[in-house]
């Protein structure tokens, strides 16, 4: 049996090690500096940066004198300054070229070798010594905790771990850099780097033992970590026993090493061994003892100069393994009897690493800074689009990607007619959207339902119209009747034109009235025939919704095995995957987009020393992710979009989608076909109450026309009475001479250029029915009739051109000029234009009706009606 493990002589020891700063020398940087942007860049931004070159300049000051002497300041201040390095660096070149800040010189003393040092007209010694000195001031800091505390030892190590993690960082970055074209110190050497790495991540796993020793953790855990404790040291003495670190430092600190990777070989053989013995596996204990025992006889041989403490350390770890070993071997001889192996033939011990290097880089990242912001060289600008280019292409080529990924479904499940068949099975389906707005723009207007309302309104229009051109010549009419019983009354003393010569192109335009009434009629006969025609075509038209009047995809009668809910549920689910998947991409998009609209890269630009190329292959994997997401959700969709294909065949042949398809289709070119044939007779019916409107206001017209002639013969035969009246009573005779004047103030029709001289030239009289030559105008009669042919009606669902109207075109109607007014004589005295019928020229083609100042357009010329 194994006895009580005895308290580690590894963990009762406190010595480790620290690492002193490096000296330097003062140096000027706010003059030098102020210079360059004077002269590269102008006096103007030479002020703008004087208060960060103070600063600069203060920061370097307190590195020369220790002004704050506390560990954590030192920290911070090399943190600090680092990162004004960084972008000093790349807007303040530093060489002796004489185009760069060619007078300053810094100079560095060896940290192990003070009397030795390095001086060099650039950046990077600066660089590199300030990173060394940030380790050094973290192993200080690790130094001075209380590890006899679980806190303390835990503080201790973190620090630790913070040195190894600016020594790699040093070893990495700056050192190779300072070490080209000019001489440097060995601690600033890539291996002295390393090797203060491995000593620092030693110390902290060192710190983590402790712990693990403290806690009570079991003999195998302490094994391993205690192994990788003595690993790390012997990393670090085969750096300090090789050149060029072994010439270059003290013997106390290689002894210190290899004593510490000795101890905790052997420390690890110890603990190991403690859990062999628990396993009864004697012999191989027994080897693992040995094999400690002989390491530490060896390392003790080697120990001048080594701190009492680790050689007291080293005696009782070895007193304790040796106890032990004396036991292994007597069990072993009573009990065990095995082979003890030796000690070569043995496998390594396990270890495992509890610790490693702090990552500096987000630490000493100097892109956050806002120093020097508004110095920004041609190079970080030219640098910053060539990644801006970059990243614009990933982004039109993903975006792209997503376009035709989000296209290509829409085109699949439009061939497979997703989903509108699912929302047709649920009584969800719509028509087509240009069908839709067609059928709803016919419901909107009256429907089919409301023609029967319009035809009414024809008819009424008609009628009014009929009645106006009743009452108008039955006026006419009258007048000439009461002309002719004065004629037959008085014989050749009644003196003034008939009527009938007055009032011809007035009967002539009434006749024309008349024709296209007539006609008209017919034309409206015509419509109320096709709306009696058509009206169970158009009837599906007036269904709301119109969708009600849709076949219907029904579940089959019959079912075999009754999986229509399961193949319907699945075909659901996958489209639903499949819009989450096209939501997904969206997202993508977005995130690529603001993903760049974040991705300033600028400052990083600006404090990067590396090669560019480096810092672009970083800065642009940010967007990998995105790119993997996007080809794996184009993946998804493809393979689910196959899934759907096979889950809609199956769902197309139990619910005869074909068949659904095709009364569907019928539908549709039935709503079309209605939608058609509506719209022919809903234009006719507009165009036969555009015609009426205009007709009435155009006998409207002629009838105040008529009102005035027949109110103007009326004053001439009172007068004329009264005249034939005198002349009855035996008047004197030069009564009898302006009798005589009277009279030939009417002239015959023939006699256009009498006039009398007694009120013509007084008060002039207009042309009430003779119209100015005026240009011709095709006449709305030119076109056939609009449905031709009583036997020879319009083909269905055609919609006739609108010069095949049922109606004639309606006139332009125009006001009478302003000096003629309804109810007004149109000349004054008995002169006027009535005299003068024949003047008017058969072969005179003015414009048509309502379209000319004159009241009365010449024969022939209306556009009521169509020429004969």
């Amino acid at each position: 049996m194994a006895g009580s493990p005895s308290p580690s002589a590894a963990a009762t020891t406190n010595i480790m090690l620290a690492i002193f700063e490096k000296k330097t020398n003062p140096v000027d940087l706010f003059r030098p500096l102020r210079n360059y942007v004077v002269f590269h860049y102008s006096e103007g931004d030479a002020r703008n940066v004087e208060e960060d070159l103070e600063i600069l300049k203060q920061q370097r000051s307190d590195i020369e004198k220790h002004s704050d002497p506390s560990l954590p300041s030192r920290r911070d201040l090399f943190q600090k300054y680092y990162k004004t390095l960084c972008l000093v660096e790349t807007r303040f070149p530093i060489s002796p070229d004489p185009d760069h800040v060619n007078n300053v010189t810094f100079v560095w003393f060896d940290a192990f070798k003070p009397k030795q040092k390095a001086s060099q007209q650039n950046i990077h010694l600066e660089k590199a010594s300030v990173l060394f000195n940030l380790g050094a001031v973290y192993s200080q800091i690790g130094l001075s905790y209380d590890r006899n505390t679980v806190d303390g030892r835990r503080q201790a190590s973190h620090a630790f771990i913070a040195a190894a993690g600016a020594f790699a960082f040093l070893r990495d970055n700056a050192s190779v850099k300072a070490s080209i074209g000019s001489s440097i110190t060995i601690d600033l050497s890539v291996e002295c780097a390393g090797m203060l790495e491995k000593l620092m991540l030693a110390q902290a796993q060192e710190c983590v033992f402790e712990n693990t020793i403290a806690k009570g953790s079991t003999p195998g855990v302490c094994a391993k970590i205690s192994r990788q404790v003595g690993l790390y040291y012997e990393e670090a003495s085969a750096a300090l026993n090789v050149a060029p670190l072994s010439q270059h430092f003290d013997k106390s600190w290689i002894v210190h090493v290899q004593l510490k990777a000795a101890l905790f070989y052997a420390e690890a053989c110890y603990r190991y061994g403690l859990e062999l013995h628990e396993k009864e596996d004697i012999a191989e204990e027994i080897a693992r003892l040995r094999s400690a025992v002989n390491v530490l006889t060896d390392a003790k041989k080697n120990s001048k100069g080594a701190a009492a403490q680790i050689l007291d350390a080293i005696n009782k770890l070895e007193a304790n393994i040796n106890r032990n070993l004396e036991r292994a071997v007597k069990e072993n001889d009573r009990v065990y009897l095995m082979r003890v192996p030796s000690p070569s033939s043995l496998p390594p011990l396990p270890a495992f690493s509890m610790v490693k290097p702090m990552a500096m880089n987000d630490l000493l990242d100097a892109s956050k800074e806002k120093m020097f912001v508004g110095l920004v060289p041609d190079s970080s600008t030219k640098a910053l689009s060539r990644y801006t280019d970059m990243v614009d292409n990933i982004i039109r080529t993903q975006a792209e990607k997503l376009q035709q990924a989000s296209e290509l479904t829409r085109v699949r499940l439009k061939e497979m007619e997703l989903p509108d068949s699912i929302l047709a099975l649920e009584g969800n389906f719509t028509l087509p959207t240009n069908l839709k707005e067609d059928v709803e723009a016919v419901q909107i207007s009256g429907g089919p339902a409301g023609l029967e309302a319009e035809l009414q309104q024809l008819k009424d229009l008609r009628r009014v119209n009929q009645e106006l051109l009743v009452q108008t010549e039955e006026l006419l009419q009258k007048e000439a009747r009461e002309d002719s019983q004065f004629r037959s009354q008085f014989g050749t003393k009644w003196s003034r034109p008939q009527s009938s010569t007055l009032t011809k192109n007035l009967q002539d335009r009434l006749n024309r009235f008349a024709g296209n009434l007539k006609q008209a009629a017919e034309s409206d006969v015509r419509i109320e025939r096709s709306v009696r025609e058509h009206s169970a075509l158009m009837s599906i038209l007036d269904a709301r919704p119109i969708e009600s009047a849709l076949p219907t995809l029904a579940r089959p009668i019959m079912s075999l095995d009754q999986n229509e809910d399961a193949i319907v549920g699945s075909l659901k689910q996958s489209l639903r995957q499949l819009e989450t998947l096209g939501a997904q991409r969206a997202g993508l998009e977005d995130m690529l987009k603001e993903m760049k609209r974040k991705d300033d890269i600028l400052p990083k630009l600006m404090t990067s020393t590396g090669s560019y190329e480096d810092l672009f292959k970083k800065e642009i994997a940010k967007y990998d992710h995105i790119c993997e997401e996007i080809a794996q959700n184009i993946e998804a969709q493809e393979q689910l979009l196959l899934q759907i294909q096979a889950q809609n065949d199956d769902f197309s042949v139990i619910f005869n989608l074909e068949e659904y398809k095709a009364s569907r289709e019928k539908s549709y070119k039935q709503i079309e076909a209605a939608i058609a044939k509506f719209r022919e007779i809903k234009d006719n019916i507009n165009e036969g109450l555009k015609f009426y409107v205009t007709l009435q206001d155009a006998i409207t017209n002629v009838k105040q026309q008529s009102n005035d002639f027949v109110m103007t013969r009326n004053i001439q035969c009172r007068e004329m009475i009264e005249d034939v009246q005198r002349q009855v009573a035996g008047l004197s005779f030069q009564d009898n001479k302006n009798t005589g004047a009277f009279n030939n103030n009417y002239p015959s029709v023939g006699n256009q250029n009498q006039r009398s001289s007694t009120l013509t030239d007084s008060r002039p009289q207009a042309p009430y029915y003779q119209p100015a030559e005026q240009p011709p105008v095709p006449a709305y009669g030119h076109p056939p009739p609009p449905y031709g042919p009583a036997h020879q009606p319009p083909p269905p669902y055609h919609i006739p051109p609108t010069s095949a109207s049922p109606y004639p075109p309606p006139p332009v109607h125009q006001q009478p000029p302003a000096s003629h007014e309804y109810g007004q004589p149109a000349y004054p005295g008995w002169r006027g234009s009535y005299y003068n019928a024949h003047a008017q020229q058969p072969a005179s083609v003015p414009r048509p009706p309502y379209t000319i100042p004159s009241p009365y357009p010449p024969p022939h010329q209306s556009g009521y009606y169509k020429q004969q």
